[in-house]
């Protein structure tokens, strides 16, 4: 089989790996999923019974509907921009071999036939079969499960989804597009969606128990007010006037807004968020586990100093030979090589370098096996070379020790279980200066203000960690753990991880179980990494966050990647999450509020078989004033309040007590007004709606600021403008008759007001 690839000509007749973007979704969808929902099904037939037997102010909420329709989709597709351009920058670029050279082309270039050539960190995007490898590893553990890296020779199979995290490789590519393995395994899943969110399934929940209560409570209310009313028209709209408010329409729009409005202030500062719920994720952390390399410290490294160990023995040549033995070499193998770049000997085998390894070595005949890795690991723990080499580590320095052997391990399977300094000889140890990233100190600063618990996990000696950390000012650098000696129980591990901070030696299936057990106990996780070894335990993770120049594997597992590789835009990453979701909290008060207010005075009306205290127009000038237009402004407001779990039974605790009360209100407004005219009645009714619900505004600002009193007043004189102006009363029918009487429906709700903040003072001491 040829192993100069396809020629330009049959690359251009074969099909392209055409997939959809794991971070967008198609105008279509977005269309469909603002347009096609059920509260719009229910408030356009709503809508049409009022255009056909009402008056049109009183179908004044279908142009609130449709203003919401289009405010989503605007919205959205902001962000699907934002999330498409940013998507672009982000993709890793593949080789691809055509015409007998190699060449870099994007993802969605690839064509079936295509021979791909792969390296550490290379992600397998396409379905192939394998037609060279030298020393080829590939970790399949995201589609089955299984944590050793898989050997792969030519012949074999492999499938997109999975890595490859030692030696290289070609493979011919079999399945593209849709028909590729993870392309198939995504369908059955939403791109738009996190494993959970609370905030998602919260609102779900209420929009699903909200449905069943409108139907009984809706048909209740409709029998009632035609058998009470003095014609059909009065009695739809009265009707009407309860149905339309028990739905919290915008909410789901506010919170789509936030959402999408999150996405793009972080695509501003450079962050692809890949699954847009990912935002809430933000906002619950409670504990960051940080891999040190690319992440504290600058991806790259300097050869600070080489400590032969025999004087006998060819260091520089060695050294050289061996990261000239490295295809694809990593950032210690390129540190090396720039001290010292040729070498004259030729390597007869090799076995690459991988993070479970810990070290690499090649056979170079004549001059013998040469291996190069952790001196914990090549070295008798006893030896004096290798508590030579934990000195240096102390010094925050990555050390490795060269070593010369008879054999070169990894003959035999499973080549990661082998024990290489059975018979190694030390023959000296190599420091790399690593560069501390300069925003790193600040950036751990902040984190521990917040509360959020910082774990650096290393595969590096925990003494070089410990070292690094405690330059940082990391609480607890100075007690770096091993990982090697730390228990395989889970509970066991759980409690170990709770009490350490800095931990060395760890491998990439570790760092997978230590984001598993920190899950386990209760806590969010978010994991950052940019090295293939990192990706099970992003993958893990609760939010997975990756390096813009991370590998390819990494940035495609990750919900967040920050394309400039910079760890301090983390708090800013952190505080949009917690902006949204705090908001969307606040937010979800106030339409809740207005839908239990309006379920109870339906229920109440239905049973008694009296008129509705209002109509759709006075729900609507209400509501823009006391939740529709505070909602949007509320949702986008700077804020850094920590996320709390218990988001559904929060909402209810102040939503229920505040809908109740005043629902109360406004009956008995209504009622006490029962000697003027129905016009008058409701105006009363009208205005204590609106006094309480505006208290419910002022409740749910808090803290109040001097942004938020302006907005909060700047309802209230909206209000007081439409019962000053002629024309805006005689619109929404408001008619206050004797001023005096007036007085009544204003005592009612600065009691109703009092009574809204002692009952939802008290439901917020209860827990569910």
């Amino acid at each position: 089989m040829s192993l100069d690839g396809l020629t330009s000509e049959q690359a251009a007749r074969a099909r392209p790996n055409v997939v959809p973007r794991r971070s967008s979704r198609s105008l279509a969808a977005i269309i469909r999923a603002n347009v096609f929902t059920l509260f719009n099904l229910v408030i356009g037939v709503l809508w049409a019974l009022i255009l056909i037997f009402g008056e049109w102010q009183d179908g004044a909420f279908g142009l609130i509907m449709v203003a919401n329709v289009l405010i989503g989709v605007v919205q959205e597709l902001r962000a699907k921009r934002t999330l498409d351009r940013l998507a672009v920058v982000v993709e890793s670029p593949v080789t691809v071999r055509r015409d007998g050279t190699e060449r870099r082309v994007p993802p969605h270039q690839i064509v079936l036939g295509d021979l791909v050539v792969l390296g550490p960190g290379d992600a397998l995007l396409v379905d192939g079969e394998v037609v060279a490898a030298d020393g080829l590893e590939v970790d399949e553990s995201l589609l089955t499960g299984e944590a050793d890296p898989v050997r792969k020779e030519p012949g074999d199979r492999v499938l997109s989804g999975s890595f490859a995290v030692a030696g290289t490789g070609l493979f011919r590519a079999t399945a593209v597009g849709t028909d590729a393995y993870a392309a198939r395994l995504a369908e059955e899943a939403s791109r738009f969606h996190l494993a959970h969110s609370e905030l998602r399934d919260g609102v779900a929940r209420f929009i699903r128990y909200i449905t069943w209560l409108v139907i009984p409570i809706g048909a209740l209310l409709t029998y009632s007010q035609l058998n009470n009313s003095v014609d059909f028209a009065t009695a739809i709209t009265g009707a009407v006037a309860g149905i339309v408010t028990m739905i919290p329409e915008g909410l789901v729009l506010t919170t789509s807004i936030a959402f999408a409005v999150g996405v793009v202030r972080l695509g501003r500062r450079r962050c692809l968020v890949q699954e847009l719920p990912a935002i809430e994720g933000l906002a619950r952390v409670d504990v960051l586990c940080l891999d040190k390399t690319g992440t504290l410290t600058a991806g790259g490294m300097t050869l600070d100093r080489v400590l032969p160990l025999r004087e006998d023995r060819p260091v520089d040549e060695a050294l050289a030979a061996l990261t000239a033995a490295d295809s694809r070499p990593n950032a210690t193998a390129r540190a090396i090589a720039d001290r010292f770049p040729t070498s004259s000997w030729r390597p007869l085998a090799t076995v690459p370098f991988s993070s479970g390894r810990k070290w690499s070595g090649a056979d170079f005949g004549p001059h013998g096996v040469w291996l190069l890795g952790a001196p914990d690991v090549l070295l008798d723990p006893s030896s004096p070379e290798c508590a030579q080499a934990a000195g240096l580590a102390s010094t925050g320095a990555r050390v490795l020790a060269l070593c010369r052997t008879s054999r070169l391990p990894g003959d035999e399977p499973p080549i990661s279980r082998t024990d290489p300094h059975a018979d190694a000889e030390p023959v000296a140890l190599v420091a790399l200066e690593q560069r501390v990233r300069p925003d790193a100190a600040e950036t751990l600063a902040y984190f521990a203000r917040q509360g959020v618990d910082v774990k650096i996990i290393s595969g590096d000696d925990p003494r070089s960690v410990s070292a690094i950390a405690a330059g940082l000012h990391v609480p607890g650098a100075d007690r770096a753990v091993d990982a090697r000696t730390l228990p395989e129980d889970e509970d066991a591990l759980g409690r170990a991880l709770d009490d350490a901070t800095v931990l060395g030696r760890v491998s990439p299936r570790q760092k997978q179980l230590f984001v598993a057990a920190l899950r386990r106990r209760g806590h969010t996780v978010a994991m950052t990494g940019d090295g293939v070894n990192d990706v099970l335990a992003l993958k893990e993770a609760d939010l997975g966050i990756a390096m813009g120049a991370g590998s390819p594997a990494t940035k495609a597992v990750a919900q967040v990647v920050l394309l400039d590789n910079r760890f301090a835009a983390l708090p800013h990453v952190v505080n949009e999450g917690r902006r949204v979701l705090a908001n969307i909290e606040r937010v979800s008060g106030l339409f809740l509020t207005k839908t239990f207010y309006a379920i109870v005075l339906s229920l109440m009306v239905g049973v008694a078989g009296m008129m509705f205290p209002f109509t759709p127009r006075h729900s609507t000038l209400v509501n823009a004033v006391t939740i529709g237009l505070p909602a949007l402004f509320l949702a986008l407001a700077p804020t850094v309040e920590r996320a709390r779990p218990g988001f559904v039974p929060r909402v209810l605790r102040f939503a229920v007590p505040a809908g109740v009360i005043s629902a109360f209100a406004v009956l008995l407004a209504f009622g006490l007004s029962d000697g003027g005219t129905l016009e008058e009645s409701r105006t009363a009714a009208v205005l204590v709606l609106f006094l309480t619900t505006w208290w419910v505004l002022v409740l749910v600002a808090r803290p109040l600021n001097r942004w938020r009193v302006t907005l909060v007043a700047t309802m209230a004189g909206l209000f007081a403008l439409a019962l000053a102006t002629p024309y805006v009363r005689h619109l929404f029918e408001l008619n206050l008759g004797d001023p005096r009487d007036g007085l009544i429906p204003v005592g009612i709700a600065l009691v109703a007001a009092a009574g809204i903040s002692i009952g939802v003072k008290v439901a917020g001491t209860l827990r569910t």
